[in-house]
């Protein structure tokens, strides 16, 4: 078993919520397993930014990318893309609007099916079982770490936990870094010690630093610590969760009350990997794509296949993609999204896309280079793990 499936846990997702399962009055049945009654059947449609208030600076990068103006680029270091997730004990703040004000969260759970498709909702429910995330680290992220699903479930109430990937599209600092795994392993004394003493340097210093540039990929698995340095953008690939234990809290958040998730540290601790990462060992999370040139390039590699998937996408001058729900993320160029029934999208540099399940076969137009983001393939899932999602 790769360590990316050992260190994450037993995989599950969010429950449809009761208003979920009432239909859209006077309009017609749609066929699935829930039988929602919808109004028109959803299309791929272009997301405004998302971006809710975090603990440390950037924004800058994205604001770029966006082709925002220059007084915008404080607005957040993270943009949540297509976003059914809220920030940690939050109602609805970090949810995505579509046109006219509807969260797409209610969006989906009115059609389920249509959105996600049905082998998806078998597996995962109305769940997008996905968060997609730009980020932009102005200044050093604190070391941290997630949660993985079982210890999720078990203490959070969660079906989901956290485990992430970073694609790198940009840096604006000389040497940009990440940081992933202890080096040698800690113990549990000295874990508890750092976190107690605040030793910030201790802990950045145990971490492998990892020298990045813009194409290079990383997996983090639930429960390894890890930092991103400064200058670092990323579209970040995650479970649609929240969950962040903060070792490193000082100088970054308020309190120590708000870097355990509510649980205190001598039980968030319990699902730090404290076991020891070599280069060796670390080299099947790490991705190096800058100089493939190919029309699609897989990003994140079989392993990562049971959490999300992504590939970046250089139509030449077109390309197919198979049904499916994603999310496009356009890195540079313009061009259009074409689907059925005629439909088409205009696509620019900074445009983020959603793209529901009933699309059907798309395609994709134009001299652009776009990251597609997806879901778990519900087809490679566990088995053994069918029905404890719903």
């Amino acid at each position: 078993m790769s360590d990316v499936a050992r260190l994450a846990g037993v995989k599950g997702a969010d429950s449809p919520a009761p208003e979920a399962m009432l239909p859209v009055p006077g309009a017609p049945r749609e066929s699935g397993q829930f039988g929602r009654l919808v109004r028109n059947p959803p299309r791929p449609v272009t997301l405004p930014a998302n971006q809710p208030s975090q603990f440390y600076r950037g924004g800058t990068q994205i604001a770029a990318l966006r082709g925002a103006p220059n007084e915008t680029a404080g607005c957040g270091p993270e943009d949540w893309v297509a976003s059914t997730t809220t920030r940690f004990g939050e109602p609805e703040i970090g949810l995505s609007l579509l046109p006219g004000g509807r969260t797409l969260r209610t969006a989906i759970e009115a059609d389920p099916t249509g959105w996600l498709g049905q082998a998806h909702v078998e597996r995962f429910g109305t769940s997008t079982a996905l968060l997609v995330k730009l980020l932009d680290a102005g200044q050093r992220l604190p070391v941290h770490y997630h949660p993985s699903d079982g210890f999720a479930r078990t203490h959070l109430h969660s079906p989901f936990g956290k485990t992430e990937a970073w694609i790198v599209v940009g840096t604006s600092e000389p040497d940009p870094t990440v940081y992933a795994g202890f080096r040698d392993g800690v113990s549990a004394q000295t874990a508890d010690q750092w976190v107690s003493t605040q030793d910030s340097e201790a802990m950045l210093g145990a971490l492998n630093p990892l020298s990045v540039t813009v194409g290079d990929t990383v997996v983090i698995p639930a429960g390894l610590p890890h930092a991103i340095g400064p200058g670092v953008f990323v579209v970040e690939l995650q479970q649609p969760t929240d969950l962040s234990i903060t070792m490193e809290w000082k100088e970054f958040l308020a309190s120590p009350e708000d870097a355990h998730l509510g649980i205190g540290f001598a039980t968030a601790l319990q699902c730090l990997d404290r076991s020891p990462w070599s280069p060796e060992r670390l080299r099947p999370l790490l991705r190096v794509t800058a100089g493939i040139d190919s029309p699609r390039v897989d990003l994140l590699g079989a392993d990562a296949t049971g959490f999300f998937r992504a590939e970046r996408l250089s139509p030449r001058p077109t390309m197919t993609l198979d049904p499916g729900f994603s999310v496009l993320v356009v890195l540079a160029g313009n061009g259009s999204l074409r689907s059925a029934g005629d439909s088409e999208l205009a696509l620019h540099k900074g445009s983020t896309v959603v793209v529901p399940h009933c699309a059907g076969t798309t395609t994709l137009a134009g001299e652009l280079t776009a990251i597609r983001a997806r879901p778990p393939d519900a087809a490679v899932a566990d088995p053994s793990l069918l029905g404890e999602v719903r």
